[in-house]
């Protein structure tokens, strides 16, 4: 089997977010979905060893900011490459809280969206969260970053918690 055919696929980047208590997390993502519209639904895969998926079990909701091209490698490695069990992720930009009371970074982000937890699937590695879209907003008209534009244009790697991630 040729693994080189998932690099094909279109993803985005995201920040995913969650905040339970004091406890606050959130990691970067490449997959999440829009998967109805009726309600609007979101879907977020996150590896189980991240810290923001024991957050968002517990907070039962996240929040999803797109990403975009404005975002330089610095702003990536801070949500992607630490982890939020020793190390606070909004300590260096600006948050707000969502409708919902998890933080977001609305620099270098073009949407958000508020989303109640309604599901989880085991999938292996990760959880698929799916999430009812409660609260969405547009934070500016820059262009979404995609994977593609990630690894060609700022020669990201992918870290092994990702979902694309093949050793």
């Amino acid at each position: 089997m040729d693994l080189t055919a998932f690099f094909k696929m279109s993803y985005g980047l995201y920040v995913v977010s969650a905040q339970e208590g004091e406890r606050r997390a959130a990691c970067l993502i490449n997959t999440a979905v829009q998967v109805t519209a009726e309600p609007p639904r979101i879907s977020v895969a996150v590896n189980k060893e991240n810290v923001t998926a024991d957050v968002i079990a517990d907070a039962g909701s996240f929040t999803v900011t797109a990403v975009d091209e404005t975002a330089d490698m610095p702003y990536l490695g801070n949500f992607g490459f630490r982890t939020s069990a020793n190390y606070d992720k909004f300590e260096k930009y600006a948050s707000q809280a969502s409708g919902l009371g998890n933080p977001y970074c609305p620099e270098h982000a073009c949407a958000v969206f508020d989303c109640k937890l309604v599901d989880t699937v085991d999938v292996g590695t990760h959880y698929l969260f799916i999430g009812e879209v409660v609260g969405a907003e547009r934070l500016g008209d820059a262009a979404p970053m995609t994977y593609s534009y990630y690894h060609t244009t700022l020669k990201g790697k992918t870290p092994p918690k990702a979902s694309s991630y093949q050793g």
